[in-house]
This record gives structure tokens, sequence and C-alpha cells, in this order.
């Protein structure tokens, strides 16, 4: 599989413009590409306002999404606001090129931002299935929680997302945990995040990057904007869990909602 991680700046509060910014950065990479994944609240920064910028799945930031993954001949994905039934979720959305639409919302919401008084939490996690690939999107502060994230006989996955709004301040714990859930899950794991300031004058470093099964990288990005693709193998992974079959041994479990 043919992986593309964004990693942008993105306009504070301002839908529109970010969508046709990132049709703009994705246009060279149609037909090079299998799966493209955006980073956390893509069209809107991470903000709290969901009253004024959520959307329906109907809506324009989903349309949009169906129609890059048909031009660009990928399935693609990222996080934005969305409003379901009187709520709003930090939701993930995956377009697949055949029409298809998948998504999972945020389940850890992040306290000291207060998301967890605006948005509700997700209760299942979501593994698509893509190319032969069994893909678990996940989002920003779930990174924290690993059991959320550990491989199960019920739902066994090859590929793990984070899609992010990650500080710089707490870098150091983002560079950490990614390559720890790719040695603990035996899998691949990527992680995108944003650069720049948003709105409330944060700032934000990317450092997003693809590590393999063994948590050895296989790109990492620098401070700025850019667009990496990396391939990756799933006959090497199951080699490797062939040759190492650690994740046999592991505690058997149940993830319940609540």
């Amino acid at each position: 599989m043919r992986l593309t991680l964004v990693q942008t700046d993105l306009l504070w509060e301002a839908p529109a413009e970010n969508r046709a910014r990132l049709e703009r950065i994705l246009a060279p990479v149609a037909g090079q590409t299998d799966l493209i994944v955006l980073p956390e609240m893509f069209t809107t920064g991470f903000s709290m306002n969901a009253q004024a910028l959520a959307e329906p799945m109907d809506g324009p930031t989903v349309r949009w999404l169906k129609l890059q993954a048909d031009r660009l001949g990928a399935a693609i994905g990222g996080s934005f606001i969305c409003r379901e039934e009187g709520h709003f979720y930090n939701r993930f959305a995956l377009a697949l090129p055949d029409g298809r639409i998948a998504h999972y919302d945020k389940r850890h919401l992040f306290g000291l931002a207060q998301e967890d008084q605006t948005y509700t939490a997700g209760r299942h996690r979501l593994i698509a299935t893509w190319q032969g690939w069994r893909i678990c999107p996940l989002i920003c502060y779930d990174l924290r929680f690993p059991v959320w994230s550990c491989q199960s006989a019920e739902e066994p996955y090859d590929l793990l997302l984070y899609v992010a709004n990650w500080p710089a301040q707490r870098a150091a714990h983002w560079r950490t945990l990614l390559p720890a859930r790719a040695v603990e899950n035996q899998c691949y794991v990527a992680g995108v995040n944003i650069v720049g300031a948003d709105g409330k004058g944060l700032e934000y470093c990317g450092d997003s990057g693809i590590w393999d099964f063994s948590g050895r990288a296989l790109c990492t990005m620098a401070h700025q904007p850019g667009m990496f693709t990396a391939t990756l193998s799933i006959e090497a992974l199951k080699t490797f869990r062939q040759q190492l079959p650690f994740l046999r041994d592991a505690d058997t479990f149940v993830l319940e909602d609540f």
C-alpha cells in the first residue's frame, strides 16, 4: 500500500478555504497513492466552536472527501466537526473511491481544552478494510490510552492511524508514543500532525511520520508543511508476526462501551 501523509498548517475556523488549499496540495498525487491521511479537524483547526462549525454527514466536508477519493483514485480520511442527532462529534471520516464512507468518533476527549464539554465521546472503534489492509483510525488524545488501541483477536488490524493537533510543548510525548504503539501491536503506525499556530496561539511542530511493526521509522517529516508517501508491505508484516508471534501471548480482554 502507498500511504500519503499531509502535514499542513490550517486556517482557523475556515472550512471552505482549508478544503480548497488541500485540494491544490493533493492534486499531484492523483493515481500515485492508495491512502491519504489528513490531520485532525482539517477544515477548522482544533476548535470548540462546534455550534457554528459543525456539519452533517451529508455536508460539504464529507462530499469533498468523496469527490477527492474519486478524483485521486485513493481512500482519503481526516477528522472534522460533525453534528448528528443533536450531538457534536470529533469524527474521522474515511472515503473510498467507490463512494463508500466509514467513520470513527474520538473516544478520549481532551479535558484540558474542554473538548469533553463540547463533544460527545465515541463508543466504538472502527476497523476499515481497504485493498486487503485492516485499518484502525484514532484521533490525537487517544494516543495516550494504549488499551483503546490494543490488538484483539476479535478486531485485529494491520495499520493504526493517528490524526492530531498535537501541541509542540508535548512533542516529545508524540514522538515516543507512536513507535511504542507500533511495537506493542506489531503493526504499522502513521501519525499526522499540523504545523504553525492556531487561533488560540498554540504552536504545532508537525513531527508526522510512519513507523513499521518493529518501531523503525520509515519517514519523519520536518517542522514545516509537506507531503510524504511511503510504501507499506503486508507480506513483510505477516512474516514479522510469524517469526515473532508475540500477539498470541497477549492478555484476553473485551473493550466495553461506556
